[in-house]
């Protein structure tokens, strides 16, 4: 084990500073440490926090670890911050509203950028939670950059997501069919001071009520997802309130973070939410699939790698092939196939 990884599994903060610099800037050397690291990770609770842009998701995590830290409970941060698909900049800005705990030993920010990515995550991100994890940081904080309506990876990453709302944000329709909000363990209408908070929550209790409705429908679907023929008829639906013990019913809470209010029970609710994994067994279901998430990203990451040299070294620079199929001199599909059969035969 390195010098490097030692050190973080001291609980180095400027070691663990430098190896997610390494990892972000993709450094081939960062590999061996991160390995040394692997064995001392997964035993932290990872939370997400996600929502749209302007819900107040920044100040909803600068509370949150306020309370954990009255907790005595160490905790990590990484906020998620866009990249320009200009300029390739980035501000990281979400820590500037964390400036409270930036003397505190027991609390490490790090703010990550996109870089392109997709799913309002970093492609590094998994990576630096484990790097947390390997410090030995009770409570691993994630916080998305602004999404939209489908971009769910922080529910593949996390143990816990956490949905941020505010009031005015949409119709109940709207609601009902942004994908984000089907991801969610908590459910947070954040500002609830402004007109339109109840609303809100009744939309958002609506939707899980209709979400029960469709999970009683015991129709079959084929391939293509359409509706097998000759499917039984639909069973009436099930009230919220008879979710079976191997469930778990999302809370929806009403935060004012600005002024800390709600704050103390949202983190009610992760906990429940955290008690609730362990005794249903759901902790190691959600452990799986963020090993696989994480696996297939290294592995696609790996082989485009690999496609990009063999296309170099034999049809010239990326740049130069693009010219190619641009001026419809060479043909994209064909080009795809032969270098994706060349990886699979080595």
């Amino acid at each position: 084990m390195s010098e490097l990884a030692d050190r973080v599994l001291a609980g180095d903060i400027r070691a663990a500073s430098r190896l997610m610099r390494r990892v972000e800037d993709g450094e081939p050397s960062a590999v061996a440490d991160l390995q040394a690291l692997f064995p001392r990770t997964g035993r932290s609770a990872v939370v997400g926090i996600t929502g749209s842009p302007g819900t107040g998701k920044s100040t909803l995590t600068d509370r949150l670890v306020a309370g954990l830290r009255k907790e005595g409970r160490s905790v990590g941060v990484l906020a998620v911050d866009p990249t320009s698909p200009f300029t390739g900049g980035a501000i990281l800005g979400d820590r500037i509203r964390m400036q409270d705990h930036a003397t505190d030993p027991g609390v490490f920010i790090r703010s990550l950028a996109t870089r392109g990515a997709l799913g309002g995550l970093s492609r590094a991100t998994g990576d630096c939670i484990r790097i947390l994890e390997a410090m030995g940081r009770d409570v691993v904080l994630v916080e998305t950059v602004g999404v939209g309506q489908d971009e769910i990876d922080i529910a593949q990453m996390a143990h816990t997501t956490v949905v941020v709302t505010v009031p005015g944000m949409g119709d109940d329709i709207q609601a009902i069919k942004a994908g984000i909000l089907e991801v969610a363990d908590v459910f947070v209408v954040n500002k609830s001071d402004f007109e339109g908070a109840d609303r809100t929550v009744r939309e958002l209790r609506q939707m899980l009520e209709l979400r029960h409705a469709v999970r009683a429908l015991p129709v079959e679907h084929d391939a293509r997802h359409r509706a097998v023929r000759g499917a039984p008829k639909a069973a009436p639906a099930r009230p919220p309130e008879a979710v079976g013990p191997a469930e778990w019913e999302p809370p929806i809470l009403k935060t004012i973070a600005a002024r800390g209010q709600g704050v103390a029970e949202v983190l009610a609710a992760v906990e429940r939410h955290r008690a609730f994994l362990e005794s249903s067994g759901q902790r190691a279901v959600r452990d799986r699939a963020r090993a696989r998430m994480q696996f297939v990203a290294l592995l696609r990451e790996r082989l485009l790698k690999e496609a990009l040299g063999r296309l170099e070294r034999e049809r010239g620079r990326l740049e130069e092939v693009v010219e190619a199929i641009a001026a419809h001199r060479a043909d994209p599909y064909a080009l795809a196939e032969e270098l994706a059969l060349q990886i699979a035969e080595g």
